[in-house]
């Protein structure tokens, strides 16, 4: 066991032992020349054909959608672009998106015409605003089910009846929300295409989904190939697939109950947040996602923060940026209104326990006071 806290599970999960022992299992498998290309007719093929479908009906239990409607892609990112492609191409040029989706989202939405809408100061869009912006040639409308940096929940429901009654497509990102929500579903929400990632779940990274409803064709993006339905050429990642099944097949069976121990771990900071100087809980405080907590950090700069907090042990995150090069304002926080270069993005997951919050919450009072100690210096 590691001696370090770990709460950054928002950018990315530890491994699950379930997802860890398929993938290892696979790739001796492979090593042992048991199996073979997923798309060929002998019995090494045949046996990889068998392992992909059986990871697609574990991750379509656990999004609420048929098989046939799962797309094995390279993660989230790619799942985006092939959506955002067919429906440009088949649908129209114009989207719709709220200020506060992902940067995968909002830079495939600005290569053409789109309207961004606005969001109040919890982060959550208006559904009436958001489908005004319909227009004659809209072919997409993007609303996350939860925003990745403060967890708030959107009306998606809500959107996709109204989107859907002007015969356009909406995508939702649930990327975030992917066994950590349990009233998540595909079949039940009205949305046409949802994206999915396995490597915030606890599988394997490089591999997720995009799911598609039953009848809506899009124009592939990664063309050359039969593969998944002729919807993504390439021979199929089989490992990381295994992977990504088992990790969805892990959280099926016991969902509503690491649901409720994430909440609690997040109260906590919640609480700690309540009687803290100078701190402040950003988002929905009550319809959010139970795995992460955003926190608003008066008079410190997060980057000496997360300094701190990592010499000390624990690892979380600031701002919405990818990349640990580009600590930038969080265009999500700013769009809500509130101070967008100073926060905090807290996020437990599956390993998770009660001794890595009292590390972040014996840890993070030292840090900041000795920061604001220095200022006031």
């Amino acid at each position: 066991m590691s001696d370090r806290a770990y709460l950054d599970h928002a950018s990315t999960s530890t491994l699950r032992p379930e997802a860890l022992a398929a993938v290892v299992g696979w790739l001796e498998r492979s090593a042992r020349g048991e199996v073979g290309d997923p798309g060929r007719l002998h019995a090494e093929g045949l046996t990889a054909r068998v392992a992909v479908e059986t990871a697609r009906e574990q991750v379509a239990a656990l999004v609420g959608a048929r098989p046939r409607e799962v797309v094995f892609c390279s993660g989230f990112t790619e799942a985006v672009a092939a959506l955002c492609w067919g429906a440009a191409q088949d649908r129209g040029p114009h989207s719709v998106l709220s200020a506060v989706e992902h940067s995968a989202v909002r830079e495939w939405a600005a290569r053409g015409p789109a309207a961004v809408v606005g969001v109040d100061r919890r982060g959550r869009v208006d559904a009436a605003e958001l489908t005004a912006e319909i227009r004659d040639d809209t072919g997409l409308v993007h609303l996350q089910w939860a925003n990745h940096e403060v967890g708030t929940l959107q009306p998606v429901a809500e959107v996709a009846a109204a989107a859907r009654a002007r015969g356009v497509l909406v995508h939702t990102d649930a990327t975030q929300s992917l066994g950590k929500d349990p009233a998540l579903r595909f079949d039940s929400s009205g949305v046409d295409l949802m994206t999915v990632s396995a490597h915030e779940l606890g599988g394997p990274t490089g591999v997720g989904a995009l799911v598609v409803r039953r009848g809506v064709r899009l124009t592939p993006l990664v063309v050359g190939g039969d593969q998944e339905r002729a919807r993504r050429a390439g021979v199929e990642d089989v490992a990381a697939i295994v992977g990504f099944g088992a990790a969805a097949g892990a959280v099926a069976d016991r969902l509503a109950d690491e649901a409720a121990r994430f909440a609690r771990l997040t109260e906590r900071v919640v609480a700690w947040a309540g009687s803290a100087e100078g701190v402040e809980v950003l988002g929905d405080p009550v319809d959010r996602l139970p795995h992460l907590v955003c926190l608003g950090l008066e008079g410190v700069e997060p980057q000496p923060v997360l300094i701190g907090l990592d010499r000390a042990g624990v690892a979380v995150h600031s701002g919405s940026s990818c990349s640990s090069e580009a600590l930038e304002p969080s265009p999500v926080l700013a769009a809500m209104g509130v101070d967008a270069e100073r926060s905090l993005r807290v996020s437990v997951g599956w390993s998770s326990t009660d001794a890595d919050v009292d590390r972040l919450l014996d840890a993070l009072p030292h840090v900041l006071g000795e920061l604001r100690a220095l200022r006031r210096g």
